[in-house]
């Protein structure tokens, strides 16, 4: 027993219509990595969240360093030197880095030997040589709204440092990371690791897997599957033990059939609420049956491309034309009705309704329209019976099915919702701005069919991915976008992934004009 820092022993969880965890044994031992992979809603999350006090098991028992514990709440875990960080984090974003750190265990002082008061600057002081000690640089007087997801992640991690945490629990850590930010994690999770700390990882990566973990337990659909040597195993073995089934990592795609342009962009210049001009003169079109792909590192101006196609933002000079009509002064429900379907890079922030239940979100781009609507009266048969019909067949898995709030959902199960409300609004162009994100390979596999599938009917694909992979692999035609400008514009078949990234690091400047005519 004593082998053992954390076991969780015949733990079962259940939720209204859903058994999370169902009889599931693990055994964490000191300084090791410990991966646990598994579909999107396959319990991992939930299994963790009970090891951390966010929940209390409903069956089973949890010992740490050998002795049974109630972890009874968050604050207790910590007293455990248990320590977490969520997938969507849990910070203030008026505060200080430092704020956020020391929050509810405030370093005190007397002035005066009798006037309480924070100790700011000493903590200041504390974090910063903390995170310097770790390879998390960070500066403590810098305000969470002012700083990237990256560095958030930083903080995260420097609050359970701060609070001495042993066991580091990471939730799908790299899932609003660039592959850069994703490399530099990695490292620092080993460091962590080779440190003295133990690591359970939450994901569904299996490359991530494959480069940290020494051991990785597989959950479906909330039961155990397996615990694995994570060396001695292939990431093919590992997928199909995950998902039940084999998966493919290669995609069978016919050559493109180009029909008519559906989108024309046309010197796009879009400033943002700074005054900065974060897209320069864009130019760029995507033809009916083509996958456009627009590859860069993240924060170069590809989002904001998106968002002024869909009428997010604000274009401030150029035109959007789609089938040869100018739409770049049209409000967004004018630009979907024209046809336009939108796959957002933030899901929870313009994506979806959080407190709508998931039939609703799904109805969202149909409500005010006949059958779901009459003479202002919704029809809520209608609503339930398309709702049926999305979840079954875009596989969206949810505790009470059409009455499921959508806030309860996975993460990668909110992505699904989305795709199938946008897949099926049957629109000349889809917009898919980061589609993969957050989800698992099985689920990756499926999306990337559906895009190909969309491609083959004719529809114009605009992807945006930060998944270099997915942009070679997808296709047809690849913008590389650097600082707002585009560098090239070719065949993707003409490209190599060294080639793009050159571009996407602006190491290499468009002279020839192989491929298509950019315009800078």
């Amino acid at each position: 027993m004593a082998d053992y820092i954390v076991e969780m022993r015949h733990i079962t969880k259940r939720f209204p219509g859903i058994v999370a965890n169902k009889d599931v044994t693990i055994q964490i031992k000191k300084g090791e990595i410990y991966a646990i992979l598994g579909e999107n809603g396959a319990g991992k999350s939930t299994l963790m969240s009970m090891l951390f006090g966010m929940y209390e098991p409903d069956e089973g028992e949890i010992y740490i360093r050998g002795k049974k514990e109630i972890i009874s709440s968050p604050r207790y875990a910590t007293q455990l030197n248990i320590g977490m960080v969520h997938q969507h984090f849990k910070l203030v974003s008026n505060y200080t880095i430092a704020e956020n750190i020391i929050m509810g265990i405030e370093p005190v002082k007397k002035a005066l030997g009798i006037f309480p008061y924070v100790d700011i600057k000493g903590a200041n002081e504390k974090i910063a040589r903390l995170s310097r000690q770790y390879g998390l640089e960070v500066d403590p007087k810098k305000v969470i709204s002012d700083i990237n997801v990256s560095v958030q992640q930083r903080v995260e991690i420097l609050k359970m440092l701060y609070r001495e945490a042993e066991i580091l629990i990471f939730d799908e850590p790299t899932a609003l990371l660039t592959p850069q930010e994703i490399e530099f994690l990695l490292k620092i999770i080993k460091g962590l690791r080779d440190g003295g700390k133990t690591i359970i990882l939450i994901t569904h990566k299996l490359e991530e897997i494959k480069k940290v973990a020494d051991r990785c337990a597989i959950l479906r659909r909330g039961e155990l599957i397996d615990v694995l040597d994570v060396q001695s195993t292939s990431t093919k073995e590992m997928a199909s033990k995950m998902v039940g089934r084999e998966v493919s990592f290669t995609l069978d795609k016919t050559p493109a059939k180009f029909r008519d342009v559906v989108l024309d962009v046309k010197n796009l210049t879009v400033t943002n609420e700074d005054k900065f001009q974060v897209v320069k003169n864009v130019s760029f079109s995507v033809h009916g049956g083509e996958i456009f792909a627009i590859a860069g590192v993240s924060g170069n101006g590809q989002v904001e491309i998106a968002d002024a196609i869909a009428g997010l933002m604000k274009a401030n000079s150029g035109q959007i034309l789609l089938n040869g009509k100018d739409i770049t002064e049209y409000s967004i429900r004018k630009r979907t009705l024209e046809g336009i379907a939108y796959i957002p890079e933030d899901r929870q922030t313009y994506g979806l309704i959080l407190d709508f239940t998931l039939e609703d979100n799904l109805a969202l781009k149909n409500y005010f329209k006949e059958p779901f609507s009459r003479k202002g009266i919704l029809n809520k048969k209608e609503f339930e019976t398309y709702g049926e019909k999305l979840i079954q067949e875009y596989d969206v898995r949810s505790g009470q099915g059409n009455r499921t709030q959508v806030r309860s959902m996975s993460g990668g199960n909110q992505q699904k919702a989305i795709i199938a409300r946008e897949i099926q609004q049957d629109t000349p162009l889809l917009i898919f701005v980061q589609p993969t994100r957050g989800l698992d390979i099985g689920a990756i596999e499926n999306i990337h069919k559906q895009i190909l599938a969309e491609r083959d009917k004719g529809k114009a694909i605009l992807l945006i991915s930060l998944e270099l992979d997915e942009i070679m692999n997808l296709a047809d035609t690849i913008g590389v976008i650097y600082n707002g400008q585009i560098q090239k514009i070719a065949d993707a078949s003409t490209l190599t992934t060294k080639e793009v990234g050159q571009f996407m690091m602006g190491v290499k400047n468009e002279n020839d004009k192989d491929g298509r005519e950019v315009k800078d």
